[in-house]
């Protein structure tokens, strides 16, 4: 059974990187090809999850040669859920993409790089060592890269993924400097083993992978790199924002939960992380004109709810909400690709009437974002509470309450935008949308709304010892009265003024010189962070780079020059002595055998003149080689990084 847990995370893997290099000539075939390759992933993790009790509580598979360092995949209850929760939406994302995608893009790359980003998040939640972990993550940092900037013909698109790569990049620092410290303090890479390593290993480990998860989930402060990844086409940011990278960093704190509490003061800093993360990201998803937009601040600040349940010790509750978040998100931003495709427009107040204009479209986002806002008896009413429940200080869970607030007011905002009373508009620049696009909704919906049942005391006690959380609090039906009470008045007081704030002359006024105010603005900018990013940092490392290539292009590359001409001169000088030198003792021995014709000077010197000339050609098809690599580009250095990572990876396996 161990070959199981391995061909979970290769199926989609390989099958992507395929399909990717197949190009064009895959074109007709392609979204049929992923569609069933997903399938299939999605049988094998439901069937990893269904037999792994047969096992124990885990399935292991661990490759390790004879004295090599092991490199292991394990399914547990968490992994197990993750694993089939990313399946599933990549499943339902990519059957969306198949009618989706005009015919005329690289279906091809397209669907390579969505299988390959699948199979990296499910190697992501499924490794049980730093080493496939990182593997795995890097995997998916580079395909979003590529996700992100696929209309790489379009300046813009590629800056924002150039800017979302960068800046996960440097977080991702942190994860090498946990595995660093983790060998240090144990001579492995286990998860599971950096908890008990020793001071200061132990808590340099625990800042690495925090640094790390918060950069990936785009918590504060790299929260502005989700922004600019809206670039994507609609079926990426419906996977990356739900299951797959945005989630990944709150599936690692929420793995690693023991090594935060162990240090004391990472538990505490992830818990207030993802609380301020939860309240300053509503306010900005409240304050967008985009819909997009308000959809990426708003994932943000859920995630943060995961992530304070990491810091909190709420493991259980923080799951169920990754989970129900992941079916609620997929389903708003499909229904929000269908309107762009048709309108080609995501701003508010370009999608008046658009929940009416099909019907199923409309009632499908209408059950997100009720979801969304925490409106009982949707899902996230009741992962909402459950995290709540677990959080221990007062101030934390002040903070972490008037965030769920702010999330019902923006769902609010969205949900009055697209179902005002308006006419979507018919004109004859309407683009046809498939109905074919609208079966995926049809099965997000029932799980947005369905997967509340988590909460019945019976299933939450089974859920908590799936995913291995002990004896932590769960939802209380006090809790949930008041949580539900709450979010549906701010419901209905956002609906109500966001109506009127769209028919009425007063109500119109007002929120105009709301919106024009400074700090609408300054939400709205996301609260400046991306523009502090670009003159605090990029803009200074952008300069030092371009000092330090000056000087090499000045000082280093003339000095250079000057040492390869005083050496080809030199060498030009010892290559005519030693031909003379040659040619004497050529003729010499000549004339010693009797003019032996074999032996003259042609012979000898025609062999040697090719010999020469083929080093020389060498050398220089080896600097030509050396060359190519230094492009400037940094996903090319991520790709040679990634390389030289997996090539140290086998050495230490082999020799260790």
């Amino acid at each position: 059974m161990s070959a199981l847990a391995w061909l979970l995370p290769a199926t989609p893997g390989v099958a992507g990187a395929l399909l990717a290099l197949a190009g064009r000539r895959a074109d007709r075939v392609v979204a049929a090809g992923a569609v069933a390759v997903t399938a299939v992933t999605l049988a094998l993790a439901a069937l990893a999850a269904a037999v792994r009790p047969m096992w124990g509580t885990t399935l292991v598979a661990v490759a390790a040669p004879p004295g090599g360092t092991p490199a292991g995949i394990a399914v547990d209850g968490l992994s197990a859920v993750m694993a089939v929760t990313v399946a599933a939406i990549a499943l339902a994302v990519l059957v969306f993409a198949a009618g989706d995608l005009p015919s005329g893009a690289a279906r091809g790359r397209f669907f390579g790089l969505m299988l390959l980003f699948t199979g990296a998040m499910l190697l992501t939640v499924t490794a049980a060592d730093l080493m496939l972990l990182l593997t795995g993550w890097e995997i998916m940092g580079a395909a979003s890269y590529a996700l992100i900037g696929f209309w790489w013909r379009e300046h813009g698109r590629v800056r924002s993924a150039g800017l979302a790569f960068v800046t996960t990049r440097a977080g991702d620092l942190g994860l090498y400097v946990a595995a660093g410290c983790a060998f240090a303090a144990t001579g492995t890479l286990e998860l599971a083993g950096i908890a008990q390593a020793g001071q200061p290993w132990r808590d340099l480990a625990a800042a690495g992978i925090v640094l790390a998860a918060l950069g990936k989930s785009a918590q504060l402060p790299f929260s502005y790199w989700l922004s600019g990844a809206m670039a994507g086409p609609s079926a990426v940011s419906a996977l990356l924002h739900s299951a797959t990278m945005v989630a990944a960093g709150a599936y690692l704190l929420l793995r690693v939960q023991p090594l935060l509490a162990a240090t004391g003061w990472a538990a505490v800093a992830v818990a207030w992380a993802g609380a301020v993360t939860a309240l300053l990201l509503g306010a900005v998803a409240l304050a967008q004109r985009d819909l997009k937009q308000l959809l990426a601040a708003s994932t943000c600040a859920q995630v943060g709810f995961m992530v304070l349940a990491a810091g909190a010790g709420a493991v259980a509750g923080g799951t169920a909400h990754l989970v129900a978040h992941a079916a609620v998100k997929s389903l708003l931003f499909l229904c929000a690709g269908v309107w762009l495709t048709a309108l080609g427009t995501e701003a508010l107040a370009g999608l008046r009437g658009a929940g009416r204009w099909r019907r199923s479209v409309g009632v499908a986002f209408a059950v997100g974002a009720l979801a969304l806002a925490g409106v009982p008896p949707l899902s996230l009413w009741v992962t909402k509470d459950a995290v709540l429940a677990g959080v221990p200080s007062p101030g934390l869970y002040a903070v972490a309450l008037a965030a769920a607030l702010l999330a019902a007011a923006y769902a609010a905002r969205a949900l009055a935008a697209v179902w005002r009373p308006g006419t979507f508009p018919t004109a004859a620049g309407e683009r046809r949308v498939p109905r074919a696009v609208t079966g995926p909704l049809l099965a997000l919906a029932p799980l947005a709304a369905g997967l509340s049942v988590l909460g019945l005391p019976a299933v939450y006690a089974g859920w908590r010892q799936l995913v291995g959380a002990g004896g932590e609090p769960g939802p209380e039906v006090a809790g949930l009265v008041v949580t539900g009470l709450a979010a549906s008045a701010v419901t209905a007081a956002g609906w109500a003024i966001g109506v009127r704030a769209r028919q009425g002359t007063a109500w119109r006024r007002r929120a105009a010189e709301l919106g024009q105010g400074r700090l609408a603005v300054g939400l709205r900018g996301w609260l400046g962070l991306r523009q502090g990013a670009i003159g605090g940092v990029w803009e200074p490392v952008k300069a030092l780079a371009g000092a330090l290539a000056r000087f090499d292009d000045r000082v280093l590359a003339r000095t250079g020059e000057w040492l390869a001409d005083g050496v080809t001169a030199a060498a030009g000088v010892a290559g005519r002595r030693a031909e003379g030198l040659l040619d004497g003792v050529v003729r010499g021995a000549a004339g010693a055998l009797g003019g032996a014709a074999w032996l003259g000077r042609g012979r000898v010197e025609r062999p040697l003149e090719h010999l020469v000339r083929a080093v020389a050609a060498g050398a220089g098809a080896l600097g030509r080689a050396a060359r190519r690599p230094q492009a400037g580009q940094a996903h090319l250095y991520l790709a040679q990084a990634a390389a030289a990572f997996l090539l140290l990876a086998v050495v230490l396996m082999l020799v260790r």
